[in-house]
């Protein structure tokens, strides 16, 4: 469990560090897919940081509620600040991912890990996206994502890249996690299908939307 990554740390420069580590990068990653989330009604959004996403998925979105987790009170303060003005259609915990989707009853059409999945042991990310499947309607959309070590001459630079930046969040947070869990095989098992993809930087980055199944066979064996 990632019980002793404490983001509180970074909440208030994290939005200034993002910007000096890759730009606007992660931003735009986050954004690509929002046009295609304008049907959901009720979605879960965990780890979303300081809200930004969130904020205008339901300023775009006005007929969605959200339920917002973390474990930072600090980022939970921030996204609150910024979704103040969408307050009656959004939920707030403040708690760990994996003990909120293994109790909380409500069925939800779209799930969002933005740089999320990255703080996840593999069996951890195995867990949550069962889990996930439990709470989620049929047709859900579940949009990821995450940074990736690229093919080819460039994975080298990437994977060099990917694992000074875990050193820093384990100087800074504390994070124990040392290497990206492989979330596709995850979310195949759990009865999710990838419908769309796009990388970014060279393959660095990616943005992912997959939809559950409305009929997952594996359930019946």
């Amino acid at each position: 469990m990632r019980t002793s990554a404490d983001f509180d740390r970074i909440a208030r420069p994290y939005r200034v560090l993002e910007y000096i580590t890759l730009g606007r990068a992660l931003e735009r990653t986050r954004m690509h897919s929002l046009p295609s989330l304008m049907k959901a009604r009720r979605a879960l959004v965990i780890g979303d940081g300081d809200g930004r996403f969130l904020a205008k998925l339901l300023e775009k979105n006005g007929a969605l509620h959200a339920t917002a987790i973390d474990t930072s009170a600090a980022m939970l303060r921030l996204l609150s600040k910024r979704c103040t003005r969408f307050a009656n259609r959004l939920e707030i915990h403040h708690l760990d991912a994996l003990t909120f989707v293994g109790t909380y009853p409500k069925r939800y059409d779209l799930i969002v890990t933005h740089f999320f999945l990255d703080c996840l042991a593999q069996s951890e990310v195995e867990l949550l996206a069962k889990r996930i499947d439990a709470l989620s309607a049929p047709g859900a959309l579940w949009v990821i994502s995450d940074f990736r070590i690229a093919r080819g001459m460039l994975r080298l630079p990437t994977r060099f890249f990917i694992r000074t930046l875990y050193l820093g969040f384990r100087i800074l947070t504390g994070l124990r996690v040392t290497r990206l869990p492989v979330h596709a095989s995850a979310l195949t098992s759990a009865g999710f299908t990838r419908i769309d993809r796009r990388l970014l930087l060279c393959g660095l980055l990616t943005t992912e939307l997959w939809q559950k199944s409305d009929h997952n066979p594996d359930k019946q064996r």
